[in-house]
């Protein structure tokens, strides 16, 4: 019973506080810490994840691209700019669904990055007309997207021949809008 005395004296004569009113302020402090932490930071947070390795697209449509825009969860997150397409899946608070950024997944961001745009016709690979300040903008961009994601593939321009069993190439249409004659492959 002494060290309880004890030490209950030295709480009153450190802080000038009944014991009671010291050790109840001190379980406050506790529970307000414990609750402000746990706002910012939690446990996992502090865990190693391990890194996935990227799946690598190849050569793909920018239609083809629209199928990554996260509305798929089995699917990688995947941003093109220049034609280079990048896995953003380690960002998903930022590109996936209901991320500030989301938008920009599963298209090719290019000249809304460029203009700093979050309008939907913004989206698109095209970069004609665009000044100078913002192709700098957009290669700033590119440097980011460099040092932050893997690239995955790159976008394509849709072909112009499908194939079938045979090796025939169907030639859809020439220059001129003509129905062209099949071809065999060698």
């Amino acid at each position: 019973m002494g060290t309880y005395s004890t030490v209950m004296e030295a709480v009153t004569e450190a802080t000038g506080l009944s014991p009671t009113a010291f050790f109840t302020i001190l379980a406050m402090m506790v529970v307000v810490y414990k609750i402000v932490c746990g706002m910012f930071l939690g446990a996992e947070d502090f865990r190693q994840k391990p890194q996935k390795e990227p799946i690598q697209v190849g050569d793909i449509t920018e239609s083809e691209l629209r199928a990554y825009d996260g509305s798929d969860p089995k699917k990688p997150l995947l941003i093109a700019i220049k034609g280079q397409i990048y896995d953003v899946s380690s960002s998903k608070v930022f590109y996936g669904r209901g991320g500030a950024y989301s938008m920009f997944t599963g298209r090719d961001a290019s000249r809304a990055l460029a203009m700093l745009s979050f309008k939907p016709e913004d989206l698109t690979g095209n970069l004609e007309g665009l000044s100078a300040e913002e192709l700098s903008v957009l290669e700033d961009w590119e440097c980011k997207f460099l040092d932050k994601y893997p690239i995955v593939g790159r976008v394509v321009q849709p072909s112009n021949t499908s194939q079938n069993g045979d090796g025939l190439h169907i030639h859809h249409n020439d220059t001129n809008g003509h129905q062209q004659q099949p071809t065999k492959d060698d």
